[in-house]
C-alpha cells in the first residue's frame, strides 16, 4: 500500500497532464504578443536571443557550422518557446495589475525560470527524491549482503524478493531522474521520457505487489504472473511513444493499475499483520494529503511554488519511510527463514 501511495502521485501527474487546452493561449493579447515577438525578435526592450538566428540556419541540409547548437535544439530554447515565456510573463504582469488571477498557458501554470530550470522547485525536489531512492536502495543492498546472514551453500540472501526490489529501485531512480529533467526542461522528448518512465514504474509495481502480497516464490509462477502484465505495459509504452501520446488513455491505465495495487497492499497489511504495517499506513495518510494538495492545483506563489511542487516536498520523507519498510520486510523474512532452518536442522540432528 505504501508503494502504491507514492506511485499514485505519478498517476496524478498523468491525470493533470491530460488537460491541454487552457485559457491563457486563447487570449488575443497573448497571441498577438507571441506573433509579433517571433517576427521581430524583440519584446518591448527585450531582445530574444534565439530569434536572431537566420531561418537558413534551421534548414536540415545546411552544414553543421550553420546549424543552431544541438543542446539548444534539444532543450527547445528556440524563438517560439522564448517568445512564449516572455509573453506569458508580460501578460501575467498585466493581469496582476488589473487584479486578475493567473491562468494556465498550454496546459501549464506560468512559472519564473531560475537559470535554465523551467520549474525550479519541482526539479530540485525531484532530484532530492532521486537521491533518497538511491540512498534507500544502497542501504537495502548493504543490509542484505553485509549485515544479514547469507545462505551457506550458495551465498545468496534468504530474502526471496531481493531481485524484485533491485529492479524496483532502479526503475524508481529512473522515474525520478526523468521527473527532474522534465521539470527542468519541458519538451516533447522529456515529456515522453517522463511519462514512459512513470508508466514503467507504475506497471512494474503492480507486478511486485502481486508477487509480494501473494508470496509467490517459484520462478515459473512469477513468470506466468509477470508475462501478461509486462506485455501489456510494453505495448502501452510503445503506443505512447510511437503512435500517440494519449494523455487520457495514459490516465485511465495509471488509475486502473493504481487502484489494483492500493487494494492489494491494503488487504495484505491487514491480513498479515506485518510488524511494519504502521509505516504503510503513515505513508498512505501522507500520500492522501499529497493527493488532495495536488488536486487543489493552485497557481504558483510568486511564480515558483505551486501545488505540484509542494506534493514533491511531501513525497520526500515518504520515500525515505518506504525504503525503511522494505528493509524491515527483508529483516523480518530473513529472521523467520533462519529460525525455521535452525529449528529444522536441530530437529533432524540425532
Amino acid at each position: 500500500m505504501g508503494e502504491r501511495s507514492l506511485l499514485l502521485l505519478f498517476v496524478l501527474g498523468c491525470a493533470f497532464g491530460a488537460i491541454r487546452a487552457s485559457e491563457g493561449e486563447a487570449d488575443p493579447l497573448y497571441i498577438t504578443c507571441t506573433n509579433q515577438c517571433e517576427k521581430t525578435g524583440t519584446l518591448q526592450d527585450v531582445s530574444i536571443q534565439h530569434c536572431q538566428v537566420s531561418s537558413d540556419s534551421l534548414l536540415p541540409n545546411n552544414p553543421w557550422y550553420k546549424q543552431e547548437p544541438l543542446y539548444l535544439r534539444w532543450k527547445e530554447l528556440n524563438c517560439k518557446s522564448e517568445c512564449r515565456y516572455h509573453c506569458i510573463l508580460q501578460r501575467e504582469n498585466e493581469r496582476e495589475s488589473l487584479g486578475l488571477r493567473p491562468v494556465k498557458y498550454h496546459g501549464r501554470w506560468p512559472f519564473k525560470r531560475v537559470f535554465v530550470f523551467q520549474e525550479p522547485l519541482s526539479a530540485v525536489l525531484s532530484a532530492l527524491t532521486l537521491l533518497i531512492h538511491f540512498n534507500g536502495w544502497l542501504s537495502f543492498v548493504l543490509l542484505l549482503y553485509y549485515k544479514l546472514p547469507l545462505r551457506p551453500a550458495s551465498g545468496r540472501t534468504y530474502y526471496e524478493f531481493t531481485g524484485l526490489w533491485h529492479i524496483h529501485g532502479l526503475l524508481s531512480m529512473n522515474a525520478w531522474f526523468w521527473s527532474a529533467i522534465y521539470h527542468s526542461s519541458v519538451s516533447d522528448l522529456t515529456e515522453k521520457l517522463y511519462h514512459s518512465s512513470n508508466a514503467a514504474l507504475v506497471g512494474y509495481s503492480l507486478i511486485l505487489a502481486v508477487l509480494r502480497t501473494f508470496n509467490v516464490k517459484d520462478e515459473a509462477s512469477r513468470v506466468m504472473v509477470a508475462a501478461p502484465l509486462l506485455a501489456f505495459l510494453t505495448t502501452h509504452i510503445l503506443y505512447l511513444n510511437f503512435y500517440e501520446l494519449d494523455y487520457g488513455l495514459n490516465m485511465k491505465v495509471c488509475l486502473a493499475i493504481g487502484i489494483a495495487q492500493m487494494l492489494l497492499w491494503a488487504v495484505w497489511s491487514v491480513v498479515t499483520r506485518h510488524p511494519s504495517s504502521i509505516k504503510l499506513w503513515v505513508i498512505a495518510i501522507g500520500a492522501t494529503l499529497a493527493v488532495l494538495l495536488e488536486i487543489s492545483d493552485f497557481p504558483p506563489y510568486k511564480g515558483y511554488v505551486d501545488a505540484h511542487s509542494l506534493t514533491h516536498a511531501i513525497v520526500l520523507p515518504l520515500s525515505f519511510l518506504w525504503w525503511s519498510f522494505v528493509k524491515d520486510d527483508a529483516e523480518f523474512r530473513t529472521a523467520a527463514l533462519t529460525k525455521k532452518m535452525s529449528f529444522t536442522a536441530g530437529f533432524c540432528t540425532p
